[in-house]
């Protein structure tokens, strides 16, 4: 069924249909309408969920860690300073391997304060252990939820699903909403695994103690972990075909075959990226873009696969790991080393809430001469 809603509305609405056990809620622009509409679902009997309103973010990602460790699915949403007043219990929810899933709204950082969009939040979380993955739109905020219900609750590993804020939360675009039925096909009721919950009658400890002699072999076995998610997504982005009709996929390409100029990048910027290679090459360019839709784990393999014939890649991202390049960037040129002469160029914009327009891309296209070490900003 088409819909035409605010992005936040169309998320509150997968979550109501992904039928959570609990819910816990701290409100913070330009997430809050994402758990008001959740609440007033709640409050009208449209749901079953417990619904709990925390003190705080730190309180709202332990209420769902005590959740999820009782064997019950769990969802949360953040955004900027509230993500990062739940950094301690982010890494305990990757460490205890609670298959939490929850929504960040990207905002900037303070200071200075400042209310707008960029992706430095979620960019400071990305060493947690947690899955990651960016939407474009909001029918892909939407669908991203499923897969990452679906892959989480296999791996035992949590789940971050990022859209940006008001770019998409608050903007009203028409999403094929999925029905109950379709859903519940895809994604069954969670099952938690004997051994791995809180239960009486079958006693265990999470999180507990650990010294040097174990500690290093429990990291890497969720590091291992974390990357049987790239196949997962594969296997189960075909089942999500059959049902709903649409696919994803860990990278997608749009533009030019075998383009030898090539942007990459992640969010909503991506659609404005596609308008300017239409018309990068209507004038006769070979242009195209890669959309990285799965963060974490990082996918190299498909990454050197998008970009084999580039020699020029211009990689336009949200954040900057200060003292260093965009986050991005790191991860793509080390996954290009020796496989790509491409000439790769780390391009910093849209911080705060810069717009970024379709000039600003063909500028950085025109620069393509230009590119070397260190960071182009626009």
């Amino acid at each position: 069924m088409k819909k035409c809603i605010e992005g936040s509305q169309a998320v509150a609405e997968i979550i109501k249909l992904i039928k959570p056990d609990v819910i816990a809620s701290y409100p913070i622009t330009p997430q809050t309408h994402i758990v008001e509409d959740l609440s007033k679902m709640k409050a009208d009997g449209e749901a079953d969920f417990e619904f709990v309103l925390a003190d705080g973010e730190f309180a709202a990602m332990s209420i769902v860690e005590g959740a999820a460790a009782a064997g019950s699915r769990t969802y949360t949403a953040s955004s900027s300073q509230g993500l990062l007043l739940m950094t301690e219990v982010i890494f305990n929810v990757a460490g205890m391997r609670l298959p939490i899933v929850m929504t960040c709204a990207n905002r900037t950082l303070g200071a200075p304060l400042s209310i707008w969009n960029d992706q430095q939040d979620a960019i400071t979380m990305r060493d947690a252990g947690w899955l990651m993955f960016f939407a474009e739109d909001n029918q892909a905020a939407m669908d991203l939820h499923l897969l990452a219900y679906k892959i989480a609750e296999q791996l035992k590993v949590p789940a971050m699903v990022n859209m940006d804020g008001f770019v998409l939360t608050h903007t009203f675009e028409s999403v094929d909403m999925p029905s109950q039925n379709q859903v519940d096909k895809f994604l069954p009721k969670y099952k938690p695994t004997p051994g791995q919950f809180l239960d009486v009658n079958n006693p265990v400890s999470l999180g507990c103690f650990a010294t040097p002699a174990d500690y290093q072999e429990i990291r890497l076995e969720l590091a291992q972990d974390m990357n049987l998610a790239i196949d997962l997504f594969k296997k189960e982005s075909i089942k999500f075909k059959q049902i709903f009709n649409r696919e994803y996929k860990l990278v997608d390409y749009y533009g030019s075959k075998n383009a030898d100029f090539v942007f990459v990048s992640m969010g909503s910027v991506i659609g404005t990226i596609k308008d300017a290679v239409d018309q990068l090459n209507k004038e006769n360019n070979k242009v195209g873009v890669v959309n990285v839709n799965c963060f974490r784990p990082f996918p190299d393999d498909e990454i050197i696969k998008k970009l084999s014939s580039a020699k020029n890649i211009a990689i336009i991202e949200k954040d900057i790991s200060l003292g260093s390049e965009g986050a991005l960037s790191i991860d793509i040129k080390r996954s290009l080393y020796n496989k790509n002469q491409a000439r790769v160029q780390s391009i910093v914009t849209g911080l705060g809430g810069r717009d970024i327009t379709i000039e600003m891309i063909k500028k950085i296209y025109s620069k393509k001469d230009k590119f070397g070490d260190g960071v182009m900003v626009v």
